[in-house]
């Protein structure tokens, strides 16, 4: 283990959870939607997210919905599913294949901008279509599934994909918090420990291939920044966590800031 990358488990898991799980109940009841549709990945953020939302005891729509994906991927998604809908007679699901109206928009798009990026991107946001479609008819609200780390540190997730949310349950959770609470709920083990990916790649590389650090170190320098200690000694895997980290932040805040309004000045109006 590299030096200061360590957490210790203080968390009242049980009383999160349970406060987690009063929020969302109540949000949609304020709202006046019947539940919730969430988007499985066979991660594990969608598996904490999906087995808080089941239980609030509303409605909960668990979407599959496969481009080119990568097998263990799918069908972990599949387990944890079939996990849900056997603990929780509210949750129902369906699978939307996806591949072949992706494919449609590869023969559609010029072949000059898809780059591996631009096409990521647009995998991840014609499933953030697809979600909305089932909300909308079920009158339901999309449960984001993003951590905090990902949401506000580095911003790793897609503009208008799975950042394209009307609520997000875990937002204010370290990674490290979302594994505590998963491991809480019993959520199936092979979730647990598989590598964290956006399944956004056929090839299933994980988030630690794109990224370059574990969601650990990530983690660390989230708090490090935060709050510096000038006693720690920092190792040159710490310097370069701390710059994979500030680069991403420094580079993602158009997607964690509100969209920039122009301003017009009264005397012009």
């Amino acid at each position: 283990m590299i030096p200061g990358f360590y957490f210790f488990n203080t968390m009242k898991n049980k009383e999160i959870i349970d406060h987690i799980v009063h929020w969302l109940k109540q949000y949609s009841d304020d709202s006046k939607t019947n539940g919730f549709v969430i988007g499985i990945s066979g991660g594990i953020d969608s598996a904490l997210t999906s087995t808080l939302c089941a239980k609030t005891g509303k409605n909960v729509i668990c979407l599959n919905m496969p481009i080119h994906q990568h097998k263990e991927e799918y069908d972990r998604g599949h387990e944890h599913i079939d996990w849900l809908k056997k603990n929780f007679k509210n949750v129902t699901s369906a699978e939307v294949e996806l591949t072949k109206t992706f494919q449609a928009l590869e023969e559609t798009f010029p072949k000059d901008i898809q780059d591996w990026l631009t096409m990521a991107n647009t995998r991840s946001r014609l499933r953030m279509t697809t979600l909305y479609a089932f909300a909308c008819h079920h009158k339901m609200l999309v449960a984001g599934t993003g951590n905090k780390v990902e949401d506000f540190g580095v911003g790793f997730f897609t503009k208008y994909g799975d950042g394209g949310v009307d609520i997000s349950p875990i937002a204010d959770l370290m990674k490290s918090e979302v594994y505590m609470l998963a491991k809480e709920l019993e959520v199936p083990s092979s979730i647990i420990k598989a590598k964290p990916t956006d399944g956004l790649f056929a090839d299933g590389r994980s988030d630690e291939d794109q990224i370059g650090a574990t969601y650990d170190e990530l983690e660390w320098a989230m708090k490090f920044i935060d709050n510096p200690h000038d006693f720690i000694l920092l190792t040159d895997r710490h310097k370069i966590v701390l710059d994979i980290y500030t680069r991403m932040n420094k580079a993602n805040q158009h997607k964690m800031n509100p969209v920039p309004v122009c301003i017009i000045p009264q005397e012009l109006k």
